[in-house]
């Protein structure tokens, strides 16, 4: 069941951008899944491989369990990405979020290749690696979510660019980025969260057929606002996603700014 809500501002907005309400996290990430499972049904249909970028957050859980559980896709024929990891995390440890994606959805699915983010001892070697995989053939869908400071993948409001000449980069994480992950429970306290990443730029996740943001949780009120009714602007990284030709916001009932 969906929540009817105010419309957001229609001006500086792509007629592809659009959001939707639903009552908890639960109907949120299986609305998303629906839409997400839908697509790929139709891509497959008419491609030999669909190239994916996934987000790695609790904020995705949901989704990605309802579409790992969606009927009648090829997951063979399906190439994923994911878009950010921290540089300096041992990839054991519970938040590094290649092996999350891996033990909520990648795990749970035949697909057909997984290219994830092993920062390694030249993490500037592996941004550049990365992007030329990227960079190989279009991306058909990203899944994502938005953080508490209005950040896409990693790009926080002081390193976020609109106009990034890098596909992939490294960057500092803002205080803001970094508490979120103690509130979120993958780190017991601040100084334990990395301090740099590598993240998939604005430009390089813009650049892609099709968006679904999902979006639970009165946390992220404030930036679900700005996103919808705010200046396209890097203070709120998630406004650039008001510019993309099919972008989709799916919002529970805590994170819409309207109740």
């Amino acid at each position: 069941m969906k929540i009817a809500t105010a419309p957001e501002r229609a001006a500086d907005r792509s007629p592809g951008f659009r959001h939707e309400t639903y009552p908890d996290r639960a109907a949120m990430g299986a609305a998303a899944a629906r839409d997400i499972a839908d697509h790929l049904r139709t891509l497959l249909a008419h491609k030999s491989l669909v190239r994916m970028i996934f987000a790695s957050a609790p904020s995705q859980a949901d989704m990605l369990a309802a579409l790992a559980a969606a009927p009648g896709i090829d997951w063979s024929r399906v190439i994923a990405f994911h878009m950010d990891e921290y540089v300096g995390l041992d990839l054991q440890h519970p938040a590094a979020f290649g092996p999350w994606l891996v033990r909520h959805f990648l795990g749970r699915v035949p697909i057909g290749a997984a290219h994830l983010i092993e920062p390694g001892a030249d993490p500037m070697a592996t941004a550049h690696d990365y992007a030329a995989l990227l960079a190989e053939a279009p991306i058909d869908i990203v899944c994502l979510g938005i953080g508490v400071n209005g950040h896409i993948a990693f790009n926080d409001p002081p390193v976020a660019d609109f106009s990034d000449p890098l596909d992939v980069k490294i960057v500092t994480l803002d205080e803001t980025c970094r508490q979120q992950q103690v509130d979120e429970e993958c780190f017991p306290a601040l100084d334990a969260v990395p301090t740099e990443a590598i993240t998939l730029t604005v430009p390089r996740l813009l650049r892609s057929d099709r968006m679904f943001a999902v979006v639970p949780g009165a946390i992220k009120r404030d930036a679900v606002s700005r996103t919808l009714h705010g200046p396209i602007e890097t203070a709120c990284p998630a406004s650039a996603l008001r510019t993309h030709p099919d972008c989709k916001l799916y919002l529970d009932k805590d994170a819409n700014p309207h109740g």
